[in-house]
């Protein structure tokens, strides 16, 4: 199964944010939103970085509460790691491990397509694993 099945369920919509904006507005993106993570981009297409929960829970051990009105671009991570949307669910979630991240940028060359988490990941397997049960206890039914 490959990322396309993902977001085919879920859609390709990407919760972004525009490089300029202080952490405080991208706090409240996050909780409007409901991700822990936004992609950093200014035109909707090309990726400048992503800005985590993680990030910004890191800026405030480094320079205490300052760091709310520091611009996202002293936070993001600026090496994104991305997938695209023909790859393999279980090597995109192997990559998530190795990386300890949680969220991926979806990308068509250079372009953003879509955006997936962990928990999408988890959704979809268990979503398998539900048909599975059921095709098992239909064909043990008769």
């Amino acid at each position: 199964m490959t990322i396309r099945a993902i977001l085919k369920t879920k859609g390709a919509a990407v919760p972004t944010v525009a490089s300029g904006v202080n952490i405080r507005d991208v706090l409240q993106r996050l909780e409007e939103e409901d991700v822990g993570a936004l992609v950093v981009t200014d035109d909707g297409e090309r990726i400048k970085g992503i800005v985590s929960e993680r990030d910004i829970v890191r800026g405030l051990r480094l320079t205490g509460d300052d760091v709310l009105d520091a611009d996202v671009e002293d936070l993001m991570t600026t090496d994104v790691v991305t997938c695209k949307a023909d790859d393999k669910i279980a090597a995109v979630m192997a990559m998530m491990l190795a990386n300890r991240i949680r969220h991926v940028p979806v990308v068509d060359g250079k372009t953003l397509a879509g955006f997936i988490s962990v928990r999408d990941i988890i959704k979809q397997r268990l979503d398998e694993v539900q048909a599975d049960a059921d095709a098992m206890q239909k064909y043990i039914s008769g």
